[in-house]
C-alpha cells in the first residue's frame, strides 16, 4: 500500500558494515508524519551507474524519501575507489567502466545483502519491505539483486550486457533469471546502442520461461541514460512515465 509522503527529509552519509568492509552510503529518511519508531516505511536501495554515488543518484534517493520511503544508495565501488563520484565526460565513462570490469558478482550481492541488513535494523523500516532500483551498470546489478530473498521488488533501468556478461564470472547474468524472487520491472530505450532489441527479447523470453512476475517497458524515442536529467540523453517523457511505473511497483511493498 502507498506510504505517507514526507514534506521534509533528512540526508546523511552512513557506513554499512560488511565484514571488514565499511560501505559508504547516502541515506535519505522521511522526517514526518510517521514516528521514527513506527516500523511502517518500506525501504528502497538505489544502485549507482558506473559514475558512482553522484548528484543524480543522491537526487533519486532523496526523491524516494520525499515519497515516504527510507532510501539508501550504497557505494558499490567501495572496494575499488572509495568516495568515487563523477560526471559524464568521456574520461569519466572510461574510468567508470574500468571499475565496473573489476567488480565481482559475489561481492556485489554481498554488499546488497549488507545494505538490506542495515535497513532492517533501522527503527522506521517495515520488516520484509525492501525494493531495489538501479541504473546503467546498476540496472544489471539490480537484476542480480532480484535473486535475493530480501528484495521484494526490483526496477532495472537499461542494464547493458545482461544476456552476455556478469561481473567476474563466465556465466552471463541472464542465467540467474531462474533464481529471481522479486517482482521485476525492466526499462529500456530503443535507441540505446548498448542494448540491442534482441537482448531485450532474450531477457523477456527468460523471464517468461521461468514464470517470473515482471513487466518490460520499451521506449521508442529513448536512449541509454534516459532517466538522468544530467545527461544529454535525458528523455523527459520516458523518464516521467518510468517514474510513475516505479511508484506503482514499489507501492506494493
Amino acid at each position: 500500500m502507498p506510504v505517507a509522503p514526507s514534506a521534509e527529509i533528512q540526508t546523511q552519509t552512513v557506513e554499512i558494515p560488511n565484514g571488514e568492509l565499511h560501505i559508504a552510503a547516502h541515506l535519505a529518511t522521511p522526517l514526518d508524519p510517521v514516528p521514527l519508531d513506527a516500523k511502517s516505511r518500506p525501504a528502497i536501495i538505489v544502485i549507482q551507474e558506473i559514475f558512482g554515488v553522484n548528484d543524480h543518484i543522491r537526487s533519486v534517493t532523496e526523491r524516494f524519501a520525499q515519497l515516504g520511503y527510507v532510501a539508501i544508495a550504497p557505494a558499490i565501488y567501495q572496494r575499488l575507489a572509495p568516495g568515487f563520484a563523477t560526471g559524464y565526460r568521456a574520461e569519466d565513462v572510461q574510468l567508470g567502466r574500468q571499475y565496473k570490469e573489476q567488480t565481482k558478482v559475489g561481492e556485489l550481492l554481498s554488499d546488497v545483502q549488507a545494505t538490506t541488513a542495515y535497513l532492517n535494523h533501522l527503527p522506521q523500516v517495515k520488516t520484509g519491505a525492501i525494493g531495489c532500483i538501479g541504473f546503467c551498470f546498476g540496472g544489471l546489478v539490480t537484476y542480480l539483486a532480484a535473486t535475493l530473498p530480501e528484495i521484494k521488488a526490483a526496477a532495472s533501468f537499461y542494464g547493458a550486457g545482461i544476456p552476455t556478461w556478469c561481473p567476474g564470472s563466465d556465466r552471463p547474468t541472464i542465467e540467474y533469471t531462474a533464481q529471481i524472487q522479486a517482482k521485476l520491472y525492466a526499462f529500456f530505450g530503443m535507441k540505446d546502442a548498448s542494448i540491442p532489441p534482441e537482448h531485450i527479447d532474450q531477457i523477456t523470453a527468460a523471464l517468461q520461461k521461468y514464470g517470473i512476475d515482471h513487466k518490460i517497458f520499451r521506449y521508442p524515442e529513448a536512449d541509454h541514460g534516459f532517466f538522468c536529467d544530467q545527461r544529454a540523453s535525458y528523455q523527459a517523457e520516458a523518464a516521467a512515465d518510468a517514474w510513475m511505473k516505479v511508484q506503482e511497483l514499489f507501492g506494493e511493498l
